[in-house]
């Protein structure tokens, strides 16, 4: 048989195209899945003859899905490959990082002798990731939420590594972003009930379990119901009515924020339009409803809204959109963009939370809002201490000077009512005047027309 020198080399060429296939992520080069889980195999049992420990960090990138979405999936893939670069860079020689999917990543770091070394080259990535990325010419910022979990004993398993970095990831991201969380086992019966509320979240929209409940918002000049607030609640047929702390963080981050979402928004301009045709007054009374940051995201999100408009036959201008402080900054820009075209329909904006986020007055000044809400904890501290009062003046006055209008959150003494009356606050929604109430109850306080 005569072989040639051309046969050896295409042979090997299809032998090197085939482990790359098998063993590297074809974007980035990393390692992939498989190659990592093998190496992370061989650490494992390397860990158990020199009596040192091995740790896996579970990357997931903050705010990926907004640069895909803006930029398009080209843009998402040049950063995927730009931080693979920035992770290479942060790590020891003989650490290993792959990628797994989309856009998370593993990192394997051998011969650990404790978890506060393990930490110190989570945050040096975190540090990594702090100089923007160039993207089709746009600077881009990301961080990561990252999860560490560390082989306790000798009968960890590759597996059961990767999950428990990935549970903790979890923990992380809830907590915000740029978090690192190291796993403990307590998380394993947390993330248990997550993944059961996050199914029986996906089977309520489909069984009518949701509804609306209403607070009323009050002209503190005239003392009468102006408008109100659309608060999502979940009527759980076993566990009876679950409060929105305990799954809106879950429909956050597994999307099902969007359809209920979309959901809330139909039903309470349905609502809106019901009760302004039963009690009509001039002008008239608007509804509220609060935007989330996975839903301000959506590329259709101006479309939701006026499909719903549509649908119910609900005036663009009695709807007030509300939208957090930190959500609009996280980008500044592209906020703008989406409040100029609601402000182009005439729906009216609301910066929700006013004084915990971190708005730069130059940016307050160039978004298209007319009302700020004062957060509930300023408002607690009216009466009681001189900072409170001394900062929910300012917000007043300085809503005043931009043509804005202020609603106070929280009201629940007279006292408080008395002083935002003085300081000039526009409207003001509390306990003081009434909890959210379902429909019925809402439409009784309505009719009733009272006055405070």
């Amino acid at each position: 048989m005569l072989v040639t020198f051309d046969d050896v080399t295409a042979r090997k060429t299809a032998e090197h195209e085939l482990a790359v296939q098998t063993f590297r992520d074809r974007l980035t080069s990393l390692p992939n899945k498989a190659l990592f889980m093998e190496r992370l195999a061989q650490a494992l049992l390397r860990t158990e003859r020199r009596k040192v420990s091995a740790g896996v960090l579970f990357l997931d990138l903050d705010r990926f899905k907004v640069v895909n979405d803006s930029l398009g999936h080209e843009a998402g893939d040049q950063l995927l490959v730009q931080v693979a670069r920035r992770l290479k860079g942060a790590l020891r020689p003989e650490d290993t990082v792959a990628r797994l999917s989309g856009d998370e990543f593993v990192v394997l770091l051998e011969d650990l002798p404790s978890v506060a070394d393990a930490l110190r080259v989570a945050e040096r990535v975190g540090i990594a990731m702090e100089t923007p990325f160039e993207v089709v010419g746009q600077e881009v910022y990301v961080s990561c939420s990252t999860g560490l979990a560390m082989s306790a004993d000798a009968e960890a398993t590759p597996s059961d590594l990767v999950r428990d970095a990935e549970v903790a990831m979890y923990r992380a991201k809830a907590k915000g972003e740029r978090t690192i969380e190291v796993f403990d086992p307590s998380m394993n019966a947390q993330a248990l009930a997550r993944f059961q509320m996050e199914s029986e979240l996906r089977h309520a929209l489909e069984r009518d379990e949701f509804l609306l409940h209403y607070q009323p918002l009050i002209s503190l000049a005239e003392g009468t119901i102006e408008g109100w607030e659309a608060l999502v609640r979940w009527q759980h047929p076993e566990r009876g009515m679950v409060p929105p702390l305990q799954f809106i963080g879950v429909a956050e981050e597994t999307g099902l924020i969007v359809p209920l979402g979309k959901w809330v928004l139909e039903e309470a301009m349905r609502q809106g339009e019901a009760w302004q045709q039963r009690y009509p007054i001039h002008p008239p009374r608007l509804m509220n409803v609060n935007i989330s940051a996975r839903q301000f995201q959506q590329r259709d999100l101006v479309g939701t809204v006026t499909d719903a408009l549509d649908l119910t036959r609900f005036q663009a201008h009695c709807l007030k959109l509300e939208i957090t402080e930190s959500v609009m900054m996280r980008d500044p820009q592209a906020s703008l963009e989406a409040m100029k075209v609601f402000r182009g329909l005439n729906i009216h904006l609301v910066i929700d939370d006013f004084g915990t986020g971190y708005s730069s007055l130059s940016y307050l000044k160039r978004f298209p809002v007319d009302t700020l809400k004062v957060d509930k904890s300023f408002v607690d501290g009216l009466g009681k201490d001189a900072e409170s009062t001394a900062i929910v003046g300012a917000v007043i006055s300085l809503a005043k000077s931009l043509g804005m209008r202020v609603t106070a959150e929280g009201i629940e003494t007279a006292e408080q009512l008395a002083q935002l009356r003085t300081l000039g606050c526009d409207q003001g929604q509390g306990y003081f005047f009434s909890k959210p109430l379902p429909p019925d109850q809402a439409e009784a306080l309505l009719a009733k027309n009272p006055r405070w």
